[in-house]
């Protein structure tokens, strides 16, 4: 990399929020900054540095990008889950997945009260602690003594 763009890069690093979205809007016209978080900005800011000096991606590059991405995307992959259904053969068909959990044999993971909880996704339901469960919310329930929504335990 260029010393000019590495300096610039490493010069904007310690600058305020303030300055990051001026530049972000310098740099990206028609645009203000969509967040105050004060790393995320530098990162744009500096790939778009060194996209204007070395160029971007080729079209062929992002389009295997987007393709790999619809394939093997392990946590949002909607080609392994059922495709969406009409509402008349929703009732047909009840056990269609949430698509809001991941593929059946992922294990969701979560830390509650210093103890590190596993849950195995199956094809119907979900294992923990070597006992099969319907619901997440069946499990948040068994962890926590409460009635809990499974999603949101989990943070689904």
């Amino acid at each position: 990399m260029e010393e000019n763009i590495l300096s610039q890069i490493v010069v904007l690093r310690d600058a305020s929020i303030e300055e990051l979205a001026k530049k972000y809007g310098e740099l990206f016209p028609g645009k203000k900054a969509p967040t105050n978080n004060k790393i995320f900005l530098w990162k744009q800011i500096a790939y778009k540095l060194q996209e204007i000096k070395y160029g971007g991606l080729s079209v062929d590059a992002e389009n295997r990008i987007k393709g790999l991405i619809q394939e093997y995307d392990p946590i949002n992959n909607k080609a392994y889950r059922p495709k969406e259904q009409p509402a008349e053969n929703l009732q047909k068909h009840s056990s269609l997945k949430d698509n809001r959990l991941p593929i059946p044999g992922s294990t969701i993971t979560k830390t509650y009260k210093g103890n590190d909880i596993q849950v195995k996704v199956l094809d119907k339901g979900f294992e923990y602690k070597g006992r099969i469960y319907k619901s997440l919310s069946a499990i948040a329930k068994e962890i926590t003594g409460n009635h809990w929504n499974g999603y949101i335990f989990f943070g689904l």
